[in-house]
Parts: C-alpha cells; sequence; structure tokens
C-alpha cells in the first residue's frame, strides 16, 4: 500500500530544485538532459529562474537529481520556496563576484589600453621591457578576472560539451596568447606588417601586442553578464513579491484572549485577530469588527474596500484602519495567495514551444561558430593577409556570433510578464495561454457572475389586489425558508425579518417556483407555468405586467395567495460597475464580443444592449456553452471564453484561450489557462492587454538576437569588425534583451 501511494503521490508530483553555475541556455539544456536519464523522470529546466521542474519522481529520489545535476558540472539544492537561503545565497555571491571582477578588469584595462595607445604612437617613449610591463598588467584581467567564463569552458569541456562562455573563454585565451607569441618571436617590435587592431590604427612597434583586445573584450563581457545578472534578479523580484506577502505569526483568538502563534499553528475555524496595519495571515470570513482592507498587492486594486462581517477576505491583504476578527477558511498551501504564487512558479517553470526550439539550435550553433571562426581566419591568411589581420577575423567572429540573447529572450520576457500579470491579479498558467492570446480574434463572455453581479434585484412590482406592503410582506415571509438567488433578492427588497409573518410550511418547487404556508395562508410563488398549474387564473393585468417584464429582459415571478393572483415581480440580475468600459476596452483590441447566458433572449438583449454587445446566444443549457465554442472555431475563429461556474468548466476548457474569475468554483480554475483574481471585470481586458504584451516582447527578443547573429557573422568574417567592438556589441544585445523584457512591468490595468 505504501508503494503504491508513493509511486501514485510521485507522478503527480512536481520537485523544483535552483540550479547554480548556469552560464547560458546551452547548460540548461544539458542539466535537463542529464535529469530527463532518471527512470520515469521528465524534466524542464529554465535558464531564465534557473530552476529545475522534475515530475515521475519522488521526493527520495531527490539526492539522486540533485547527483545527476553535479555529475553534469553544476550545483544543484531542493527548492524551499521563494526566500529559499541557498538560492538567494548563491544569486547574490555570483553578482557580488562579477562586481569584484568587473571593476578590477576595468580599473586595470583603461590604463593598459592607455599605456599600449600611447607607447604605439610615440616610439621615443617606449623603454626596455615596456612590451612585457602590459603583459603583466593584462594577466590578472585575463586570469582572475575571466575565471568565471574559462571555469564554465573546463567544466564544459571535462563533459565533452561546449557552451557560449566557451566562445568568450576561447576568444580571450587566443588574444592574449597571441600577444605572448608575439613577444617570445620578437614581432612586437619589429614593426614588420604591423597592424594593431585595437583602434584601427598600424603604429611601428606596438602593432603585434593584443592585449587591448583580451583586457577590452574581458571587461565588456564581464559588464554585461553583471548587467544581465541584476536584471533577471529584478525580473525574478516580480514573482518574489508575491511570497513575500505571506504572514509568518498569527494573532489567534482562544478562550476570549489572543495569543500570538506560528501561522503553522493555524487550523481551519479557529478565529484570528488583525489590528490596523497588519498583514491578514490567512483566507477566512469576518466574524467581527469592520476596516478598510488594502488588497492592492494581490489584486491590483487600488482603493481599499471596506471589509464588515460576513465578508471574505484573502490572506496577503492589509487591514488598513481597523481591528478584525476573522475566521480561517483556508490554510497554508490552500490560500488563494499560497495558490497564486504556485500557479505563478508552475508557469514560470514551463517553456514556450519556442523555446525548445531556441534551445535545439545553441546547442549546435556554438560548435559551429568555432569551426567557423576557425575557416574565416584560415582563410584570410591563405588570401595573402597578415597573421595579425587573420587572426583578429577569427577573434572577431568567434565573439560577435555567440548567442546569449538567444538564450535570453524568451525565459527573461516570460518571467517579467508572468510576474507583472500575478501583481495585477492576472495568473497565467503558462506559456501556451500567452501564445494562445496572441491569436484570439472572438471573447465570449458568460453573463451570470462575469458581465452582472449574479445577484438578483427586484426591479418591477405589480400588486393586484392587494397593497403593495401586503404583497411584500407575504412574498417576503414565503422565501424566507430558502437561499435560492430569486428568494435572497425578494427577502432583501421586502419588509424588514421584524413585520414578517410566520412561516409555517415551504416546499421549494426546483425549477418553478416555492409553496409556502403563512400565518394559516397558503402562498405560492413562481413562474407562470406553476401558478397556471396550481388553477389560478392570470388576469390580462396580470398578463401585461408579465409582457412588460419579459420585454425589459426581467425575470417575472407571480405571487399568489389562497388561490387569488395577488402580483407580479421583475426581478433582473444587476449589471457590474465598470462592465461596458470592459467590452468597449475588448472592442478597441479588435476582438468581437459575444454574450452567452442560459437566461431568456429579452434578458440576454438587454445586457448586451447596455453594454455594447451585438451578437448573443440566449437560453443556452450548460452542455450547449462548449457547443457555441466550437460552432465558433467552425467558423475560423480564435475563441477566448470568460466564466466562473462548474457549468462553464468545459467551454473554458475547449476554448482557445479560458479564462476564469477567481470568484468562481476550483473546477473552473482548473479548467482555464488564465486566473482572475481582480474582483473588476476590467481584469479581462487587462489580462489580455499584458499576455500580448508579454508574447510580443518574446517575438522582438528573438527577432532581435535572431537578427543580429545573422547581421553580425557576416561582417565580421568580411574583416570589417574589430574584436573590440565585436565584444562590446555581443554583452550590449543581452542587456537590451533583458532590458526590452523588463519593460513589460510598465503595463498598466485600465483603472490606473
Amino acid at each position: 500500500m505504501t508503494m503504491q501511494h508513493k509511486s501514485a503521490s510521485a507522478a503527480d508530483e512536481i520537485i523544483q530544485l535552483d540550479v547554480s553555475g548556469m552560464t547560458c541556455a546551452a547548460c540548461a539544456g544539458r542539466v535537463e538532459r542529464a535529469l530527463n536519464k532518471i527512470d520515469g523522470a521528465t524534466a524542464t529546466v529554465n535558464y531564465g529562474t534557473e530552476r529545475a521542474a522534475i515530475s515521475g519522481i519522488s521526493v527520495e529520489d531527490v539526492p539522486r537529481a540533485i547527483a545527476q545535476v553535479e555529475r553534469a558540472g553544476y550545483g544543484a539544492h531542493l527548492r524551499a520556496g521563494d526566500d529559499d537561503p541557498w538560492s538567494t545565497r548563491s544569486t547574490e555571491v555570483r553578482i557580488s563576484s562579477l562586481r569584484r571582477r568587473l571593476v578590477t578588469s576595468a580599473l586595470l584595462t583603461v590604463p593598459l589600453m592607455d599605456i599600449t595607445i600611447v607607447l604605439a604612437l610615440v616610439p621615443e617613449w617606449r623603454f626596455p621591457g615596456w612590451e612585457w610591463v602590459c603583459a603583466l598588467l593584462a594577466l590578472p584581467i585575463v586570469t582572475w578576472a575571466a575565471w568565471p567564463f574559462h571555469r564554465a569552458t573546463i567544466r564544459n569541456l571535462r563533459h565533452g560539451a561546449v557552451s557560449m562562455d566557451t566562445l568568450v573563454s576561447l576568444g580571450i585565451a587566443a588574444s592574449y596568447g597571441w600577444a605572448l607569441l608575439t613577444l617570445f618571436l620578437g614581432l612586437g617590435a619589429s614593426g614588420q606588417n604591423g597592424y594593431w587592431l585595437g583602434f584601427g590604427i598600424t603604429p611601428d612597434g606596438a602593432d603585434s601586442i593584443y592585449l587591448d583586445v583580451a583586457a577590452g573584450m574581458t571587461t565588456f563581457q564581464l559588464a554585461g553578464r553583471y548587467f544581465e545578472a541584476r536584471s533577471r534578479r529584478k525580473a525574478g523580484d516580480v514573482l518574489g513579491a508575491l511570497s513575500a506577502l505571506t504572514a509568518t505569526h498569527v494573532r489567534v483568538l482562544r478562550g476570549g484572549e489572543s495569543n500570538i502563534e506560528p501561522i503553522e499553528d493555524l487550523r481551519i475555524g479557529d478565529t484570528f485577530v488583525v489590528l490596523p496595519g497588519e498583514t491578514i495571515p490567512a483566507d477566512g470570513t469576518v466574524s467581527a469588527g469592520t476596516a478598510a482592507v488594502d488588497a492592492s498587492m494581490m489584486t491590483g486594486e487600488p482603493a481599499p474596500v471596506p471589509a464588515v462581517p460576513g465578508d471574505r477576505l484573502i490572506g496577503g491583504t492589509i487591514s488598513t484602519d481597523g481591528r478584525l476578527e476573522i475566521e480561517a477558511t483556508a490554510i497554508g498551501a490552500n490560500t488563494q495567495l499560497a495558490q497564486m504564487a504556485a500557479f505563478t512558479e508552475q508557469a514560470q517553470a514551463r517553456k514556450a514551444g519556442v523555446q525548445a526550439l531556441v534551445d535545439r539550435i545553441v546547442r549546435w550553433f556554438v560548435p559551429a561558430v568555432i569551426v567557423f571562426s576557425i575557416l574565416v581566419a584560415a582563410g584570410w591568411a591563405l588570401s595573402g593577409a597578415p597573421m595579425q589581420h587573420a587572426f583578429a577575423v577569427g577573434i572577431s567572429v568567434l565573439i560577435i556570433a555567440c548567442p546569449c540573447a538567444l538564450g535570453l529572450a524568451t525565459p527573461t520576457a516570460l518571467m517579467v510578464g508572468i510576474g507583472r500579470a500575478a501583481t495585477l491579479g492576472i495568473l497565467i498558467k503558462g506559456h501556451d495561454a500567452l501564445e494562445a492570446s496572441g491569436r484570439i480574434d472572438t471573447v465570449v463572455l458568460d453573463k451570470t457572475g462575469t458581465l452582472t453581479t449574479g445577484r438578483m434585484t427586484v426591479q418591477q412590482i405589480t400588486a393586484l389586489g392587494v397593497s403593495e406592503d401586503e404583497l411584500w410582506r407575504l412574498a417576503a415571509s414565503a422565501e424566507s425558508g430558502s437561499e435560492h438567488p430569486i428568494a435572497r433578492a425578494i427577502h432583501t427588497a421586502g419588509p424588514g425579518s421584524e413585520e414578517l409573518l410566520r412561516l409555517e410550511r415551504f416546499t421549494a418547487l426546483p425549477g418553478l417556483g416555492v409553496d409556502a404556508r403563512v400565518a394559516g395562508r397558503q402562498v405560492v410563488l413562481g413562474n407562470p407555468a406553476l401558478i397556471r398549474d396550481r388553477g389560478v387564473l392570470v388576469s390580462d393585468s396580470a398578463e401585461q405586467a408579465v409582457d412588460h417584464a419579459h420585454a425589459c429582459g426581467y425575470t417575472a415571478i407571480l405571487v399568489a395567495c389562497d388561490g387569488d393572483l395577488i402580483g407580479v415581480l421583475g426581478l433582473a440580475d444587476a449589471v457590474k460597475p465598470y462592465a461596458a468600459d470592459s467590452v468597449a476596452a475588448l472592442i478597441e483590441q479588435r476582438l468581437e464580443v459575444v454574450l452567452l447566458t442560459g437566461d431568456s433572449q429579452s434578458a440576454g438583449e438587454r445586457i448586451a444592449s447596455e453594454l455594447g454587445i451585438d451578437r448573443v446566444h440566449a437560453g443556452v443549457l450548460p452542455m450547449q456553452k462548449a457547443e457555441i465554442i466550437r460552432a465558433l472555431q467552425q467558423e475560423g475563429r480564435k475563441v477566448a471564453m470568460v466564466g466562473d461556474g462548474i457549468n462553464d468548466a468545459v467551454a473554458l476548457a475547449t476554448a482557445d484561450l479560458g479564462l476564469a474569475l477567481a470568484t468562481g468554483t476550483d473546477i473552473a480554475l482548473k479548467a482555464a489557462d488564465i486566473i482572475l483574481v481582480r474582483d473588476d471585470i476590467r481584469v479581462v481586458p487587462d489580462a489580455i492587454t499584458i499576455a500580448r504584451k508579454t508574447l510580443s516582447t518574446i517575438r522582438v527578443n528573438l527577432i532581435w538576437a535572431f537578427g543580429y547573429n545573422v547581421a553580425a557573422i557576416p561582417i565580421a568574417a568580411a574583416g570589417l569588425l574589430n574584436p573590440l567592438i565585436a565584444a562590446a556589441a555581443m554583452s550590449l544585445s543581452s542587456v537590451l534583451v533583458v532590458y526590452n523584457s523588463l519593460r513589460i512591468q510598465k503595463v498598466q490595468p485600465m483603472h490606473h
């Protein structure tokens, strides 16, 4: 039994490892291949987040997985959350190490390049052994400062592989080696065939000392790697902010006194106290107190919302100005905050389809570049060009072709886009949702609970033969025994509870109405079919009231007392605030909006006309919703479906893109691609906007990265690009890709 349980749980469980030592997308591919060699394991390694997600193994297999990563030449550690000290320390150590090496390299490179320029241009200033002084000045740069590149290269070669670092390390080593070779062979002071490539000049003497290229290349590469590492940490911090909202302690109310306890000790049903300015530690229902709750960090809602007894609150939000007593309804991993963080974590761990293609390209691209640079150098040498020039062209090709930007293009954009969406109350489950969002041309909106509040209100009242007060009293008293939305609407709109009559008997008639005995009188409320079935005469004036209700799109409820019809009530579902603005925003995004409802055609058309929607499908049964989606798809449309209920789950799964409101059911949330946490219908166009922005950023990054390599390699091979400029341009391209991804953080919601 134990073994069966273990294997079943292992199949569902995803083990997350933090991986250290990866320097490019090729490294991630190597770790991924190593992990996939474990029996039954399916691993995805994301270079952007520096994490490995492994399914098909259990926690007991983690040491084996870590050993596989270490055999591939990298470090790994079981992930313990966003504040995991191992991963945090690893990131900080890497950034501080890069900073130290960059500062040292820059401080030595500037005087080195100044000395070589001056001595190259002014021969009389040269002194005996000046070349060796320059070589010694460059030594710390090309060894200690450039060590991260050399270390990665040695590790990769030990495992029979190459990476982007191999290109950089080779370029630095070859440049410095060539400089030493010219010194040993005495070419440096000969003035023969001088070609000093650092600045494209050919003075006599300093020509063959190639130190400026080796030092400058190291400095530029370190600068690019340092700013890239900082930017990637900043991109990851967007997601880390979610988990940072979690409270570590809770003020639990026990025996009338509040005690501060670790959050792990809180149980469902416990009542806890939240004081002004404190974070609400778990999901719950307010049992006492009132306060304005700031949920901006969770939902993007700008203004604090009032919380009163009976209201549900989300953990991670803040009570700004009042003391609240809250009964816990969800704790630990079941809270909405924990699920948001988990969803976002999983989304960032997944790879876009295009990223898998990029990984395959990088895998063969690096060795191809090494071979090509050797062939180019040999070609120039055979054509009669000076060896120094041929060598320089080969180095330029080696450096400029490094596809670092290509490896960063997709994961950084995904990381920032998914993180930014989470801060706006939008949970994107993965890259497939982003890719689908770019193709969407039609949005289907479920009416109840999505465009409307889902709460019925009485819009029309027609009393027949009794006063309105009497009609209200009888109807509200009869419905006081029901929790049905229509019953609640009548009960809420009727007189206060102190005026209600005694309810003696209550029978719910599903789909029809209610039959009750109130203070000795028989009261029946329901649709016209129920009233006629009870033999009650429906007068012309009652028929007119029913027709008027239907014409307005209201639900008509007839009220009969002791066999006589005494009134007609017209009920409607109120439209959510900003629903019209949201529909207008979707139309501005060149999307066709379709309204889907199980209500009558007139009710659907009333809402549609109010919101500016042209196409309505009314009277749709739950199982027919998916058929409507399929019919639209057969027309050649790419459909997004927005819903919140159990009856929307099949339609959400059928649509090309499913968006579920977090106020809906668990089954609807599981079927959706994007979960909308913010209780504001404007979150729908916001979700489409940020998904499209992320997708377009990925495309721009890839176009830039591919275009850069395609354009730069021929220029370098033609001898038109010296190695220093090549090194600077390559580093700059990676930084530009990361910077372009960070711009997604500037996407603002509609209400901003």
